[in-house]
């Protein structure tokens, strides 16, 4: 075997060796939430029957920052990425979250969240609503 040969020989197989090492990862699927119901036990509504519209947000909430009453007419869910948040419902009760938790969100419910600590709050929400329709209506 010439030496250009073998020095094809030995790429080919350095090649293939790499791509075998890339394949033998495996996917790794976790579900970190699968529910009917809101984080208060409340059932989730029937999704919009107008046409639907897919809302992803990444909000971050500086640290120490508390935002209003507000309210979501539409299923929402998310995960903290950062920091710690504190929801509180207009009756008083409250969810403590924390990076990597998720969340599904009240819907049709006031409610506020208020960044604890430290740390600003980030968190990535998904919403499921309606073309044209507000994702979050604000108390006035």
């Amino acid at each position: 075997m010439s030496i250009k040969s073998s020095l094809t020989v030995l790429s080919l197989i350095l090649l293939l060796g790499n791509t075998s090492a890339v394949s033998s990862k495996e996917v790794s699927v976790k579900t970190l939430t699968k529910t009917s119901q809101s984080w208060d036990g409340t059932e989730l509504p029937a999704y919009p029957s107008g046409k639907p519209e897919i809302t992803v947000l990444d909000i971050v909430i500086p640290a120490g920052t508390e935002l209003p009453l507000h309210l979501h007419p539409v299923i929402n869910a998310g995960v903290v990425i950062t920091g710690e948040l504190h929801v509180t419902k207009q009756s008083g009760e409250q969810l403590i979250l924390k990076a990597g938790d998720p969340i599904v969100e009240l819907v049709h419910q006031w409610h506020k969240g208020k960044a604890i600590g430290d740390e600003d709050v980030r968190i990535i929400v998904f919403y499921a609503g309606e073309q044209g329709k507000a994702i979050t209506v604000k108390k006035h």
